[in-house]
C-alpha cells in the first residue's frame, strides 16, 4: 500500500505536545485488528515505554473525540468512546493508545510483517517531512520578525517585498502580487 504524506498526516494528532498516531489508525494501515496490535503491544511491553507508547486518558479522549466529530472523521473512534460510556456494544472497552514516532517504528519490529515494516518506513519519512517543514517554517519566522524590526526602526524597505513575505508567511495564496525586481531604464 503506498500512501501519500498527506494520507499520513491526516492520522498524526498532538497529544501532550508529542505527535502521535492512534492505534485503530496504525492498525488500519498495518492491516490488522486493533485488538492484535494491542496484543503484540502488551506481550512486548518493555519495548515501549512511556516516550514512545501512552493509554490516553477519559479526558484526553473526549477531547479527540470532539475534534473528530468536528472534522467527521474516524467513526470507529467516536463509536468506541459511546461504548466507554454505556459499556456496551460491539467496540473496545478501552481507551485506545497513542504512539510516537519511535514507538510507530518499534511497531514495526513486534508484528514483524512485511506490511509492518512497508508503512512505518513510509510513516518515518512523513515525520521527518513534518519536523523539515517546522523548522524551515519557524526559521523563515525569525528572519521575518528581524526584517521587520529594521523596518520599525526606520530602514527602507521596500514594502512590496514584506508584501510577499507576508502571503508567504501567512500561506494566503488568495492574494495577489505585482511583479517582484528593478524596472529597468530604457
Amino acid at each position: 500500500m503506498q500512501l501519500t504524506i498527506q494520507d499520513i498526516n491526516s492520522k498524526i494528532y498532538t497529544i501532550r505536545d508529542m505527535k502521535v498516531m492512534i492505534d485503530s489508525d496504525l492498525a488500519e494501515l498495518y492491516e490488522v485488528e486493533t485488538k492484535r496490535l494491542k496484543e503484540q503491544v502488551k506481550r512486548n511491553i518493555d519495548r515501549f515505554p512511556s516516550d514512545f507508547m501512552f493509554e490516553l486518558t477519559v479526558e484526553e479522549f473526549s477531547e479527540l473525540r470532539s475534534q473528530f466529530a468536528t472534522t467527521n472523521k474516524n467513526i470507529s473512534l467516536r463509536s468506541q468512546f459511546a461504548t466507554l460510556e454505556d459499556n456496551r456494544g460491539k467496540h473496545t472497552k478501552y481507551l485506545p493508545f497513542v504512539f510516537t514516532e519511535q514507538g510507530i517504528s518499534m511497531l514495526s519490529a513486534v508484528l514483524k510483517s512485511k506490511i509492518a515494516i512497508d508503512i512505518s518506513i513510509q510513516i518515518m519519512r512523513t515525520f521527518v517531512e513534518l519536523r523539515k517543514f517546522a523548522l524551515t517554517n519557524s526559521e523563515l519566522a525569525i528572519k521575518f520578525n528581524e526584517l521587520e524590526k529594521r523596518v520599525l526602526n526606520g530602514e527602507k524597505v521596500d514594502k512590496q517585498i514584506l508584501d510577499v513575505l507576508n502571503v508567504l508567511m501567512n500561506g494566503d495564496s488568495g492574494k495577489t502580487c505585482g511583479k517582484i525586481g528593478f524596472a529597468r531604464d530604457k
